[in-house]
């Protein structure tokens, strides 16, 4: 058996040597591509239709290349290297090599067949980042506090899966824009952490925010996140709209309280005035 699938084997390359000859060789992989969006890192390339398989290495900086275990042979035209590139911060190329439709050609030397090796890519410093979620909360008429939160990446260390805050560490940011409502002009703050307090707010002013994770580090071309949706604070927000329901019933409790003190001292004066009136009408003449 071993035999006959070496002499099919041989029948292939042969077969492919001829037609090499002939200037028509299996075809290339075209237009390689990463993409990539929150540490999720697939490889992408064109290929025409045919009953040609494509297996997919990866090398950095001088390595030799290892076969992406779940891209060999495969027939569609993406992989997946999520779990694989490690560390992130180095520049990563792929090959995708052509191969003819053989069965079962395991442990048999491939040759050099065609192949396709992509430009590089360091999922450290490309990756796209997505926009973030975050919540605005007022603090006082001038001061709002702005809380971030850390995106979760593709990425996973063992079972649990990493955010952008456990990979990029210190390296991680957030710009942090925001405007008066109804003004076109803005102002930009970078924060360190995930929660922010903006300050020296006009009194009794709406404020519309967004937020964008910012890593300096990087190069400027992919330095800043998506931007997130915008959110203002509520139309004549203050520290008085802004007290929760417990406060409220402080609130009211101690105008209650005032209120109730003010009338028995008003009763107990006019009972005693009404007492010294009535003292002194009596009295004989």
């Amino acid at each position: 058996m071993a035999s006959l699938k070496n002499v099919l084997y041989l029948g292939v390359c042969l077969s492919w040597t001829v037609t090499t000859a002939d200037g028509n060789v299996l075809p290339k992989a075209e237009n390689v591509r990463w993409m990539s969006l929150d540490f999720k890192i697939i490889v992408a390339w064109t290929i025409k239709p045919s009953d040609y398989k494509y297996t997919v290495s990866y090398s950095s900086e001088d390595t030799d290349w290892t076969q992406s275990l779940q891209c060999i042979g495969i027939s569609h035209s993406e992989c997946d290297l999520t779990d694989q590139l490690r560390p992130w911060d180095r520049s990563y190329i792929v090959k995708i090599q052509t191969e003819p439709d053989v069965d079962d050609y395991n442990g048999l030397d491939l040759g050099e067949f065609p192949y396709t090796e992509s430009t590089p890519f360091n999922p450290y410093r490309e990756t796209n980042i997505s926009a973030a979620n975050f919540n605005v909360t007022v603090v006082d008429e001038s001061r709002v506090l702005v809380t971030i939160t850390d995106l979760l990446s593709a990425s996973r260390d063992g079972k649990k899966q990493l955010t952008l805050r456990d990979i990029l560490k210190n390296d991680l940011k957030y710009k942090i824009s925001y405007h008066r409502f109804g003004n076109t002009g803005k102002r930009d703050i970078i924060s360190d952490s995930s929660t922010a307090e903006v300050s020296k707010l006009d009194a009794g002013q709406r404020y519309c925010f967004m937020v964008a994770a910012f890593i300096p580090s990087r190069p400027k071309s992919t330095q800043q996140g998506a931007w997130s949706n915008q959110q203002c604070t509520p139309e004549g927000s203050s520290v008085v709209q802004e007290l929760t329901l417990g406060a409220w019933v402080g609130v009211v409790f101690i105008l209650l309280t005032v209120f109730g003190i003010i009338i028995t001292v008003t009763f107990l004066c006019c009972r005693r005035y009404r007492q010294k009136n009535t003292s002194q009408s009596s009295a004989p003449v």
